[in-house]
């Protein structure tokens, strides 16, 4: 990614959380945000999931509500790390979810049924 909106912190332990964490979360209101590329979503996502892909961040991470808190995802926590980072430095309450899809279908959180469509 190029360069943030504005300084911030190390990450630490609160602005990641495990895969339960976030699913009791998202179960609150927070946003589930997943990261990864399209055909990765449509592959096989989270249940109520939004995707904004990492490609795409930087020009749309602006659609999203500052208000609402953030539960960013992807494959294995990398990308969404990264991107969580970007929205805090830009204002927003988002964490990065650990160990990202791999976790969440290993704890067996709920999935939606895989789709054709780009963005779901």
């Amino acid at each position: 990614m190029q360069e943030q909106p504005t300084s911030a912190p190390a990450p630490t332990a609160s602005d990641q959380l495990s895969v339960t964490e976030a699913y009791e979360r998202v179960d609150g209101g927070a946003l589930l945000l997943d990261v990864r590329e399209p055909y990765e979503f449509t592959q096989g996502r989270a249940d109520g999931a939004l995707n904004l892909p990492l490609s795409e961040f930087q020009a749309r991470y602006t659609e999203l509500d500052a208000d609402r808190p953030i539960a960013v995802i992807c494959r294995s926590g990398n990308r969404s790390d990264l991107a969580a980072e970007f929205l805090r430095k830009a204002g927003f309450n988002a964490v990065n979810v650990v160990g990202g899809m791999l976790a969440w279908q290993r704890e067996g959180l709920p999935m939606a049924a895989p789709t054709s469509g780009p963005h779901a």
